[in-house]
């Protein structure tokens, strides 16, 4: 199992956490929904330090290796400013009562 972290230093790109929520609601949520092997992404933010980013765990690093959408690099106009992967040493989920970690957050 692999997780990356993926995020942007905004500052200078003409874009906020919150000019991208539109971005996420339009098209990046639906489209990461059809990747195999992604366990879950979570889209993350700072509104006062201007950072915006993912975190996403991948059941492989097979999985991970398949060609990855690119549109929140072209609209912000470059890569990340970093991207790290890891491998997961371990994993839990809590107890909550939600039935699906689908769909969820400010942008939704």
């Amino acid at each position: 199992m692999k997780a990356v972290i993926a995020w942007w230093d905004l500052e200078g790109t003409g874009h906020t956490p919150e000019s991208l929520r539109e971005f996420l609601r339009d098209e990046a949520v639906d489209r990461w929904a059809g990747y195999e092997g992604l366990l879950l992404k979570v889209w993350i933010s700072d509104e006062e330090r201007g950072r915006w980013g993912a975190v996403q765990l991948w059941e492989s690093a097979e999985a991970l290796g398949q060609p990855l959408s690119t549109r929140a690099a072209e609209i912000i106009g470059r890569m990340p400013d970093e991207r790290m992967v890891f491998d997961v040493e371990a994993t839990t989920e809590g107890v909550h009562a939600l039935t699906s970690l689908a769909r969820l957050g400010t942008a939704l």
